[in-house]
């Protein structure tokens, strides 16, 4: 496996682009203009957004479920589960940012085309974003809460 390339973890306004992973590894750059248009997209009440890289940890996440035809009927509460794996704090409004910029992600939170059956992303998904992993909550985080592991 090629080494990944360094993400940019810098204050948002100053942002050029972002590196996330798709499923196979393989990057696309996300830029800030992208992230900053998708936020425009979202209209939540919790639009708070304290970092790029809170959109990026959401993006990653989401893009290791395995995806369904439509959204689910059944909420997922998928905040806890993100904030646990990344051990960072991720808003509602990152998650719903990180789900308009990813391609096959359909549906608003917590209603997503994500399977029930969760995937455990790879670590290795946070290795390249600066906030991850900084805030202590993935303490909590649990193998079990998923039933497929990548």
């Amino acid at each position: 496996m090629k080494p990944l390339p360094m993400a940019i973890s810098v204050p948002c306004h100053t942002v050029a682009l972002i590196a996330a992973s798709n499923s196979k590894g393989v990057f696309e750059m996300i830029t800030a203009k992208e992230i900053k248009e998708a936020k425009k997209k979202v209209r939540l009440q919790d639009s708070h957004h304290e970092h790029y890289d809170c959109i990026l940890i959401a993006y990653e996440w989401l893009d290791a479920q395995k995806k369904t035809k439509k959204p689910r009927n059944i909420p997922h509460e998928l905040k806890d589960l993100i904030e646990r794996w990344a051990g960072r704090y991720v808003s509602l409004g990152d998650i719903e940012v990180a789900a308009c910029l990813h391609p096959s992600v359909i549906g608003n939170y917590p209603f997503y085309n994500i399977s029930s059956q969760l995937t455990e992303p790879s670590i290795n998904r946070l290795k390249n974003i600066g906030e991850a992993l900084t805030q202590g909550q993935n303490e909590e985080h649990q193998a079990k809460d998923y039933r497929f592991h990548e």
